[in-house]
């Protein structure tokens, strides 16, 4: 038997192709459309509005989920879940949901694992296992976006942070973006998305020239090519100078501000040193810089900086007028924060 494609990696204009190959009106494909991303339906049968032989068809050549979910973990205060998805050619993924006060943030994941190594990030640790496709990174959306809208809720943001580099896979995180975009859908708008990168530079310009709306993060982490090689290898490639070349043009073409990234790590990055190359690195630049204190991994034997190194790094960027914020810290005791996603469960 052929093995079935995911229906959510079919665009709208795909599903309007199959119901006219199909020798069906083009509506046909606007109730699947409607069912799959407004009505959030996971099953065939559910498609009421379509007469049972088409629903039996759709069910025979499409799987409505690639993603089992398997495991749950809930952080002690209640505002951090974590689920584990198990995928079919026994991949895994993890995606964490974050309630704010006005938010319900998902942080998703593009790939199993990650191919870019960096030290301290658990995900970089397990390497890579495979792209997702678009439908795999629309699936985890909306296996929240179902749970939220039993309690009166609703997806508000969706952060690519989860496990991999979203710019190595940039076709398909795009693709799912575009969809869960689309205005007869699920329509989220496109500034409540936010891609976070460790700096593939052929990523950044290519999404600049493409004009893409959503929001642009850069995990930067230094500011000086000896001691982010160290951390992140693909700054070999594509160093601070090529990296930030990039981001100012990201600034100039789209004149929106772009997010650096910072984890702090005690004696290593959270230098007065360290704080000014920053501000004299992105001097003039429209940006803002997150301040993360290190999350702990099991294979990195760094530390998270003091409170007092946290506060002395902050005040040095605001004295030389650098935007900056200490983002919270969520659901830490679950492996959920930045740089922890991994898979250690059997």
């Amino acid at each position: 038997m052929e093995e079935r494609k995911l229906i959510y990696d079919l665009s709208y204009d795909d599903l309007v192709d199959m119901v006219n190959t199909w020798g069906l009106p083009s509506y046909r494909a606007d109730q699947i459309w409607h069912g799959l991303y407004v009505k959030l339906w996971s099953d065939p049968g559910q498609f009421t509005s379509l007469p049972l032989e088409l629903r039996q068809r759709i069910d025979d050549k499409f799987s409505f989920s690639h993603l089992q979910p398997s495991l749950t973990l809930n952080s002690s205060d209640g505002e951090t879940n974590k689920t584990l998805f198990r995928l079919a050619d026994s991949q895994a993924i993890e995606t964490v949901y974050m309630r704010y006060k006005k938010r319900r943030t998902l942080c998703i994941s593009t790939q199993a694992g990650c191919a870019m190594d960096c030290v301290f990030c658990a995900t970089g640790q397990m390497g890579l296992g495979r792209n997702l496709s678009s439908g795999e990174i629309i699936e985890q959306v909306l296996y929240y976006a179902q749970r939220l809208r039993a309690s009166g809720e609703r997806v508000t943001n969706v952060v690519f942070m989860g496990m991999g580099e979203p710019f190595h896979n940039y076709d398909e995180t795009i693709l799912a973006i575009k969809r869960l975009n689309h205005h007869d859908g699920f329509n989220l708008g496109s500034r409540r998305f936010t891609i976070s990168t460790v700096g593939l530079v052929p990523g950044i310009r290519r999404f600049t020239n493409e004009n893409h709306q959503s929001n642009l993060a850069v995990s930067l982490h230094a500011a000086d090519d000896d001691l982010r090689s160290s951390m992140i290898p693909i700054n070999k490639k594509y160093p601070l100078n090529e990296l930030i070349s990039a981001c100012r043009e990201y600034v100039d073409h789209t004149h929106r501000r772009i997010t650096f990234e910072w984890a702090l790590i005690q004696d290593i990055n959270d230098t007065p040193y360290q704080a000014i190359r920053l501000a004299q690195l992105v001097k003039g630049l429209l940006c803002h810089v997150n301040i993360i204190p290190l999350n702990p991994t099991q294979n990195y034997r760094g530390r998270a900086s003091s409170r007092e190194s946290v506060q002395r790094f902050q005040n040095e960027l605001e004295r030389y007028g650098i935007p900056c914020t200490i983002r919270l810290r969520r659901g830490i005791d679950i492996q959920a924060g930045c740089g922890q996603l991994a898979i250690h469960y059997k």
